[in-house]
């Protein structure tokens, strides 16, 4: 399995580097040389470093929203995980509002 991460190209270089924005507001350099006719404004798949798909805008959104339901969960879990380790050392758990 391998994990692409959604980004916008910024800026398309002549030599075929990418400067893409993940959404974290840090640019990074990405090779852009297995995609033709890239431009800024794009939205693409990025993984090892490599853009290896432009996404059509709902292809976007829809990964976009599926990030964030999985950060939601993971965010909750954690929570769950801290309790639990407050209650194996006796401890209140905190309470939260739902």
């Amino acid at each position: 399995m391998c994990l692409g991460i959604p980004g916008e190209v910024k800026e398309v270089r002549p030599d075929g580097v990418a400067v893409v924005d993940f959404g974290d507001g840090v640019l990074r350099e990405v090779d852009a040389g297995a995609i033709q006719d890239l431009k800024p404004g794009d939205l693409v798949v990025v993984h090892a470093g490599v853009i290896i798909e432009k996404l059509k805008p709902e292809e976007a959104e829809r990964i976009a929203r599926t990030l964030e339901e999985f950060a939601r969960e993971l965010e909750k879990r954690a929570e769950e995980f801290e309790d639990l380790l407050r209650l194996l050392v006796d401890e209140e758990p905190v309470q939260r509002e739902a």
